[in-house]
């Protein structure tokens, strides 16, 4: 069964903090690419599931997030993969494993020549493992090309999750092959695999097919235009700030006025909400619905609205070369 909403609230519901739900989001959640597929031939990581120790770390933490909050200091995180990769680099050290962490490898006459996100010491195992890790978010438009996964198109329009994973198999995870890295490494990178986290969201109006190399219990979404969220059901609705992207939805009902999260809409304070903002901006949005639960709004499902023209930009794009066909 694809993973949902609802089974992280009966898991994880005893968390309170945002910061303690993402991580234990990344923790818990279905890997996004198969792992056992022979598609990506090993090269995929997996962190296996979560064990009762980590599980009570995480509720000690969540008692008293001090020193996540010290990992992730007073800095405002724009991009939502560097705030991912702190809260897994806590995590690593936290369990003595992580040897380094966005380690750059500079040769002196070329620059940057990359980064290893992970650096990892495991238990019985001579050498290190570089994890090169990702948190996704793609919407499939049309057909889903297995093997290609070029239909799985970024929210912006900006990149797909081929054009991804070839970028982390023939050029991130060679990283440790370069003069330059070997000689910073402080010891030999004896496997190298990526990790992804992520959703992947369906036209609401179309099945979600079964895609060779994506994990069948994936966490999903749908993504519908602003004429279709016209016509949607639901009676509230949370546009999630992109640092909430990750974990399920939580948040009391009763809002401080400081609060993180945005207010509740009905759906006509959605749509104008949706329509000053495609006014100037054409990104798509991400909408939680949500629903009262014990004194809090919980997300039930999650979507993105895009703009009505956003398919056709897409076309337009591939037709240009700005994405692969």
């Amino acid at each position: 069964m694809p993973a949902d909403a609802s089974s992280f609230h009966r898991k994880w519901g005893h968390l309170a903090r945002p910061h303690v739900r993402a991580l234990a989001w990344l923790l818990d959640s279905p890997d996004l690419l198969d792992p056992h597929s022979p598609h990506w031939q090993g090269r995929i990581a997996t962190l296996g599931p979560v064990s009762p120790a980590v599980a009570n770390w995480l509720a000690d933490l969540d008692a008293d997030p001090s020193p996540l909050d010290a990992a992730l200091g007073n800095r405002f995180y724009s991009r939502l993969g560097l705030y991912a990769e702190k809260l897994m680099a806590f995590y690593f050290a936290a369990h003595g494993t992580l040897a380094a962490h966005g380690l750059q490898v500079r040769d002196g006459r070329n620059g940057t020549i990359g980064e290893f996100d992970f650096l990892l010491r495991e238990e019985g195992r001579e050498g290190l493992r570089h994890i090169e890790f990702a948190t996704k978010f793609y919407l499939l438009d049309g057909d889903p090309d297995t093997g290609n996964y070029n239909r799985l198109v970024g929210p912006n329009l900006a990149d797909t999750l081929g054009l991804k994973m070839r970028k982390i198999f023939q050029s991130q995870l060679q990283l440790s092959r370069h003069p330059a890295a070997q000689q910073l490494v402080p010891a030999p990178v004896v496997s190298a695999q990526a990790l992804v986290k992520g959703w992947l969201f369906y036209h609401a109006a179309e099945a979600a097919p079964r895609i060779e190399g994506i994990s069948p219990d994936h966490c999903r979404g749908h993504w519908r235009t602003v004429g279709e969220q016209a016509g949607a059901s639901d009676e509230q609705f949370i546009v999630m700030p992109r640092l909430q992207w990750l974990a399920p939805l939580r948040t009391p009902v009763e809002r401080k006025e400081d609060a993180p999260t945005p207010a509740p809409l009905a759906r006509q304070a959605l749509l104008d909400v949706l329509a000053e903002k495609f006014a100037t901006d054409p990104n798509p949005v991400m909408v939680a619905t949500v629903r009262e639960e014990g004194g809090w709004l919980e997300e039930v499902e999650r979507g993105f609205v895009v703009p009505d023209d956003w398919r056709a930009r897409a076309q337009a794009r591939r037709r240009d070369g700005d994405l692969p066909a």
